[in-house]
């Protein structure tokens, strides 16, 4: 059998996957909620904080080195009261220390 092998964008691949369409839900929907509290997290801090995995009412953010880390910290429980107020169930944020490559 001679199959020619087309390239698939990861968007159809996705789509074409339950696993993967909703792994790449869950990643818009953590990109979703950080748009929804960026305004809350200070401008100087922003750059260091990157949405993360979603594992159900606890939502992970990646947080580039342990000044931020400690800052951000201390923002978790005006962060989890606007996700709830925009309908996010969300009882935890976790903080994962990542490194500074985007």
């Amino acid at each position: 059998m001679n199959r020619r092998l087309q390239p698939v964008s990861a968007h159809d691949a996705a789509e074409e996957s339950p696993t993967f369409a909703r792994l790449a839900q869950l990643a818009r929907e953590s990109a979703e909620r950080l748009r929804a509290v960026e305004r809350l997290i200070p401008p100087s801090l922003r750059p260091a904080v990157r949405p993360g995995p979603i594992e159900g009412t606890t939502w992970c953010l990646l947080v580039n080195g342990n000044a931020a880390a400690a800052k951000l910290r201390q923002l978790l429980p005006a962060l989890i009261a606007e996700l709830a107020n925009r309908g996010w169930e969300v009882n935890s944020i976790r903080l994962k220390l990542g490194s500074g490559q985007k």
